[in-house]
């Protein structure tokens, strides 16, 4: 059976390990940062026109133009002002909204899919981070639990020295 000083020796290995591959890890990510830092507009065209579309049909500007000529396409169909070219139930808007809608969709998606992957990718590098802040902390513990155990040996040592002189020395 194992005695605590073989286990301590084995954790204290592995942790070791573990940073070294960690930190191995870091290297080869920097790397990489460093090369595609220089080409991280290396999207392809439709990755751009999605991003493109979705950060448009996303905003307020969007939204208000949007509204205004919808509001002027009905205010000129309903007053017949000019002529109706879509009358009352508004066929040829509907079919020209479901339109938008069946070609918005799937470019939102994939501009979202794509988010979705940088984010799951960040989680996993936080969680590597997260890592080896533990193994630090817990080597850090370990170095000062050691400083303490030499402090109490050397305490330990003065006191026996401290009580012998105090044998020593005859009272007058």
């Amino acid at each position: 059976m194992p005695n605590a000083s073989t286990i301590k020796v084995e954790l204290h290995e592995a942790e070791e390990r573990l940073l070294s591959e960690l930190r191995k890890m870091r290297r080869g990510v920097r790397g990489l940062n460093q090369t595609t830092s220089a080409t991280s507009d290396g999207l392809t065209i439709g990755q751009k026109i999605a991003d493109g579309v979705a950060a448009t049909m996303g905003s307020w500007t969007f939204i208000i133009i949007q509204s205004v000529i919808l509001m002027i396409w009905i205010a000129l169909n309903v007053t017949a002002y000019v002529n109706q070219w879509d009358p009352y139930p508004f066929i040829l808007l509907n079919l020209a909204l479901s339109f938008q809608a069946a070609y918005a969709a799937p470019f939102i998606m994939m501009s979202q899919n794509r988010q979705q992957d940088i984010d799951r990718k960040s989680a996993e590098d936080d969680f590597k981070i997260n890592i080896k802040a533990e193994l630090e902390i817990e080597l850090l513990h370990q170095k000062i639990d050691q400083l303490r155990e030499t402090e109490v040996l050397q305490l330990t040592e003065a006191v026996r020295e401290l009580s012998a002189l105090l044998k020593n020395v005859k009272p007058a």
